[in-house]
């Protein structure tokens, strides 16, 4: 059974940094992709940003390019998501998830398991 679990979230003023860790159970992490997207109150989730199976190879979405950098960590089964000049619309649930394959996607349906999410808050 994969799970995934989330921590590093909280509240931040707007210009400020948080970073998200997830780590992932199974003994066969590094195989794959990971991502994470995030939602919003009445809005759907969207994607943030995808790491390939070594790290070699990222994608981010236009909003937090320039602001946001994922990294892993194959030897501790861990994803990360360092957030930096935070704004209020980057205000919503964070959430890991495990790609099906190795290679980084910006779709929803590529991504078969999912964390619990972590709540990031940012205020004006």
């Amino acid at each position: 059974q994969v799970q995934l679990v989330e921590s590093g979230g909280g509240l931040v003023q707007a210009g400020g940094s948080l970073r998200l860790s997830c780590v992932v159970s199974g003994r066969t992490f590094s195989s794959y992709a990971m991502g994470w997207f995030r939602q919003a109150p009445g809005k759907e989730r969207e994607f943030v940003a995808s790491i390939n199976w070594s790290g070699g190879d990222t994608s981010y979405a236009d909003s937090v390019k320039g602001r946001f950098t994922i990294s892993r960590d194959n030897a501790k089964n861990a994803v990360y998501l360092q957030m930096n000049s935070l704004k209020p619309e980057d205000t919503a649930l964070y959430y890991c998830a495990r790609a099906r394959g190795s290679t980084t996607s910006l779709r929803y349906s590529s991504y078969d398991y999912w964390g619990q999410g972590t709540q990031v808050t940012v205020s004006s």
